[in-house]
């Protein structure tokens, strides 16, 4: 039997223990990135593929005639052909919960720098505007407590509850919002007022032909002003041009974004302009530490025990 790692320095960087993997099957093929013209002849022979987020479309799973398995090294699937997969009698399963602590305090080192402008402190005292103050401090950003600010979760599975507890911690206020257009669960409340009333979003949904775009410039528009949004989740859940023009204009007070629409970004990105103010970027690294890179690893060694003893575990085909 034959393992097929497609993009495998997309999670490893020499740090994890790959033993839970070498031990399941004999014959593993490793690469650390895999192109789209390299893909078929990488997967003719191969009976379990784990990828990250090499693209399996019709035709991968057209050219991959003993395939069995395909291990999704996240818990999105939106890179597989989840039909194709079905209609060539391969299962996929994903990965859940692996990332809740790495990805929450991403959340809330973004949130915690906007509130009191960490960067825009620290590139004074390295200007020298502190050495130069006549006085012992310097006032010169605002500071905000996150006690007793409204904070509006879109998205409450695993992430979401447990940005929510954290939020608890600081003495926010939680409101969770429940689908769009749908009449609130106990709970929830209208998508429309987690808009209006939050002080900061942070988003933890799927990308889905229903959250695309699910944060445009009328939903931007209608947020408070000084309001921080925070995307941990998919880039293409926000309308990027929307955003960096709020942002231009001041009606957002900031926003922390970890992922783009395309990942690598263009380079026109509209996200990436020079001039865009109270704006944190970060290269799709939320969930990245060690430990949760280990736990993703240790995960899809469980999934493809349990298909090989005959059972299903974390399964996203019928």
């Amino acid at each position: 039997m034959q393992g097929i790692f497609l993009d495998r320095d997309s999670l490893d960087r020499g740090d994890l223990d790959f033993a839970s993997l070498d031990n399941l099957i004999n014959d593993w093929q490793f690469y650390g990135l895999t192109r789209p013209e390299e893909l078929h002849a990488r997967i003719t022979d191969a009976d379990i593929i784990i990828s990250n987020k090499v693209v399996l479309d019709q035709a991968a799973f057209a050219a991959a005639a003993q395939l069995k398995l395909v291990c999704v090294a996240a818990t999105g699937t939106n890179n597989v052909d989840i039909a194709a997969a079905q209609q060539h009698g391969v299962s996929v399963c994903n990965v859940r919960g692996y990332a809740s602590p790495s990805v929450s305090q991403h959340v809330f080192a973004m949130i915690l720098s906007l509130s009191i402008h960490l960067g825009q402190y620290r590139r004074a005292v390295m200007k020298g505007a502190w050495q130069q103050s006549p006085y012992f401090c310097l006032l010169d950003y605002p500071i905000e407590e996150l006690a007793g600010k409204t904070l509006g979760i879109i998205g409450y599975g695993e992430l979401g509850h447990s940005v929510a507890r954290i939020a608890a911690a600081f003495g926010m206020r939680v409101i969770i919002s429940d689908h769009r257009g749908a009449t609130p669960r106990h709970g929830r409340v209208p998508f429309e007022q987690v808009i209006a009333e939050s002080d900061v979003i942070s988003l933890h949904c799927p990308l889905t032909p229903d959250t695309q775009g699910l944060i445009g410039a009328a939903e931007i528009a209608q947020m408070k002003p000084g309001a921080l949004l925070i995307n941990t989740a998919r880039g293409g859940i926000v309308d990027e041009q929307a955003l960096a023009s709020a942002l231009r204009d001041g009606h957002l007070g900031g926003a922390g974004i970890d992922v783009l629409s395309k990942e690598p970004p263009d380079d026109d990105n509209p996200l990436l302009a020079a001039d865009i103010p109270n704006l944190i970027i970060t290269p799709h690294i939320a969930w990245a530490s060690r430990a949760s890179r280990q736990r993703l690893l240790d995960e899809i060694s469980a999934n493809i025990s349990a298909f090989l003893a005959g059972t299903q575990r974390n399964l996203v085909t019928e």
